[in-house]
């Protein structure tokens, strides 16, 4: 889907916003977010050269041109046309996504210990339905061999809604590869989730199969070199990730018009869905849809999977009530989907969602001069919410511990 671009700001704009809390109800203050820039400079290079050499074809003339003829389809709101040619495609991969790609990557390095109790509470749920119907020789063979592994050693599915630009891509890209260079030292203090294999699966309304087929080859494949270079340098010279932990696929669809069935056969086996920079977009198109989009998310999601949500701050929908209009905060209308007071009315009925992390207003900031890119980046100022999908076993439990 279409991105909002209003939460990027230039790189010489330090400075905090002052925040402003509006709407029927109020936004929670923000909490005091401090970067720890997990994600090693060396590492957040070789993902932005992954995009220079995926998507800046041409010269930067050249990209600024198309890039020029791109902001003036956004500006007028034609998505079909800013979206249409695959040259659009590409200069907007390589002008947007780069900078949200190395956000993406310390989001996901700041939300690990919750994707490990994802993982941990998987592997739990696996085992207890393999014991049910296995023999006592096995479930003996089977614990015999849990011993030897992490309870987190599992493969993690991801949907990302809206993700055809390829941002998450290369972000998960670069959070699973600094999973794997520091799992010889793991930080006790803060679980990390030990991941066998990462499955992409990206959904948007405009044909981005050729970036996202483009972005992961340039994951998997190293960097080319000359054949000049030095021996230390070609034995250096290794892929982000080897291509048999890290799969990506694609499909064309518009989330907006998908029917329920259309959307549990989306979900099957997904442990994380993510709705970066274009849940504000869905909505500006249709509150209801989206609403009807949210809902049948909910009713499909399996219990213990994890909703993310990443969009611009201060993002605003207008809802029109008995043909009154009233603009409601992002972050409100999605908390009233999915966290609606109307289960206080049904009595004994559970919450469907626990809210995990949620924050108005963060910044991600690039290291100053010290990255290398043909475009200029840009730091990223979003707000964030995360969501853990209920069952009736866990809000009981909760219950009895209060």
């Amino acid at each position: 889907m279409p991105r909002d671009k209003s939460s990027w700001q230039p790189l010489h704009k330090r400075q905090r916003p002052t925040k402003q809390n509006k709407g029927p109800i109020p936004l929670p203050t923000e909490k005091g977010y401090q970067q720890d820039n997990a994600i090693p400079i060396t590492l957040q290079q070789s993902l932005l050269n992954v995009f220079r050499d995926a998507c800046n074809k041409g010269s930067p003339a050249e990209i600024e041109d198309i890039l020029q003829e791109v902001k003036g389809h956004l500006f007028n709101r034609d998505f079909a046309t800013a979206f249409g040619k695959e040259e659009y495609l590409e200069a907007y991969a390589a002008r947007w996504s780069p900078s949200r790609a190395l956000g993406y990557a310390q989001i996901f390095s700041d939300l690990s210990p919750e994707i490990s109790d994802l993982l941990e509470n998987k592997s739990t749920e696996s085992q207890s339905t393999d014991n049910e119907s296995a023999t006592l020789s096995d479930q003996l063979e089977s614990q015999l061999t849990l011993q030897s592994q992490t309870a987190s050693d599992k493969p993690l599915n991801i949907l990302c809604l809206g993700g055809g630009a390829g941002a998450e891509v290369v972000g998960l890209a670069g959070w699973l590869r600094h999973l794997r260079d520091n799992a010889s030292s793991p930080d006790e203090d803060a679980p990390q989730p030990n991941i066998s294999k990462l499955d992409i699966f990206g959904i948007d309304v405009a044909t981005w199969d050729k970036v996202m087929q483009d972005l992961h080859q340039g994951i998997i494949t190293p960097p080319f070199l000359s054949k000049y270079a030095s021996a230390a340098a070609k034995a250096a010279n290794k892929a982000v990730l080897p291509s048999e932990v890290f799969n990506v696929r694609f499909e064309q669809k518009d989330l907006l018009d998908m029917d329920a069935a259309g959307v549990e056969e989306m979900l099957v086996n997904s442990d994380i869905v993510t709705i970066m920079f274009t849940l504000n977009e869905l909505y500006s198109t249709s509150v209801a849809k989206t609403q009807r989009l949210l809902y049948a998310l909910t009713a499909s999601m399996r219990p213990g999977s994890l909703l993310l949500v990443v969009d611009s701050p201060g993002s605003y929908s207008t809802v029109t009530l008995n043909g009154a209009s009233q603009k409601y905060p992002m972050q409100w209308l999605l908390d009233h989907t999915l966290l609606s007071p109307k289960k206080d009315a049904e009595k004994g009925t559970p919450p469907q969602w626990k809210k995990l992390v949620s924050d108005e207003s963060r910044w991600f900031r690039l290291p100053e001069d010290d990255l290398k890119y043909p475009i200029e980046l840009e730091n990223m100022r979003y707000q964030i919410h995360l969501y853990r999908r209920h069952d009736g076993k866990e809000e009981k439990v909760e219950e009895q511990q209060e």
